[in-house]
């Protein structure tokens, strides 16, 4: 294994950690009870573990499945597919998972430009569409003959019209251009901190306070599509209460169940990759003992780089 540079905090595990860590991971052989898989990494593949998750069970389901692009994720490629074979695929997994959703769950779905084409289509035909969320991805390489790519959505969606939304759990600090003060001459709808004008406002459905992450930033992972801790850490919250189950079926390196287990929700991910498998219940462990988020402080989302 290559020496990284001091401030390089990349997780990185050996073959011996990966084998030990993936190890603790369950396997689903029959149906099972919401007890027996609460807090858990099932190491499986998508299609067969949802049949095999119980009713009912879900308050909030966050997925980050494989765009419609080709990718290698650890030892498998997905393919890119027509558009209408996307849709198939997509719809495929996505109508297993609406008996395990609570009736008043919600779901985010991600996605690029391409991969947003099918996903209303394919989702509204099973959830109510609320919304989409488009966020900055500051991240990448431009290209030579198009436009660079970094914008991705987040299609919200819930089971029902009766579903849970926190809006003040998910205010966002910003900095106040115009500081305008009452007939007393007090502040109006602002604050001052550390010599700052600042205002906690309603959070819009574009996000432009997130960054990818990156070598020096300690969540960070081998996995090619990692989403930030940030980012999942809203719809967690506004989503969802303390206690709540969130759910993803294609967990990746463990970022949602990560942030679950730090914001005090129970978590259930799938994920077939065992390297992957492996990151996700690291990163679960060394939650035990840090349960920060970056851009997330006492309770209030900060600008990027603030």
């Amino acid at each position: 294994m290559s020496l990284k540079a001091p401030r390089n905090k990349t997780l990185v595990l050996t073959q011996r950690e990966i084998n030990s860590l993936a190890a603790k991971s369950i396997k689903l052989t029959q149906k099972k009870s919401p007890d027996e898989i609460l807090d858990k990494i099932i190491w499986q593949d998508a299609l067969r573990a949802l049949e095999k998750i119980p009713d009912n069970c879900v308050d909030l389901m966050i997925v980050d499945p494989p765009y419609n692009l080709t990718k290698n994720f650890g030892s498998s490629v997905f393919r890119e597919m027509k558009n209408d074979e996307y849709s198939k695929w997509l719809d495929k997994w996505l109508k297993k998972t609406v008996r395990i959703l609570k009736d008043d769950a919600s779901v985010y779905i991600c996605a690029d430009w391409k991969t947003s084409i099918a996903i209303p289509y394919v989702a509204g035909k099973y959830f109510v569409l609320q919304n989409r969320i488009s966020w900055e991805r500051e991240k990448g390489r431009g290209a030579k003959n198009n436009w660079k790519n970094c914008l991705e959505d987040i299609w919200f969606f819930t089971k029902s019209q009766n579903y849970k939304f926190n809006l003040d759990k998910v205010k966002i600090l910003r900095p106040v251009l115009a500081p305008y003060r009452d007939e007393t001459n007090a502040p109006k709808d602002w604050f001052e901190k550390d010599m700052q004008k600042l205002r906690l406002t309603h959070p819009s459905n574009i996000w432009t306070d997130i960054s990818v992450p990156f070598w020096s930033m300690s969540e960070n992972t081998s996995h090619p599509t990692q989403k930030p801790e940030k980012l999942i850490a809203k719809l967690v919250l506004a989503s969802s209460d303390e206690g709540d189950v969130v759910f993803d079926p294609f967990v990746g390196s463990g970022t949602t169940a990560v942030v679950a287990k730090k914001l005090k929700r129970h978590f259930i991910g799938i994920e077939k990759e065992k390297e992957y498998v492996a990151l996700a219940i690291r990163r679960l462990e060394i939650a035990d003992n840090d349960s920060r988020i970056q851009g997330f402080e006492d309770g209030i989302f900060k600008p990027r780089n603030m």
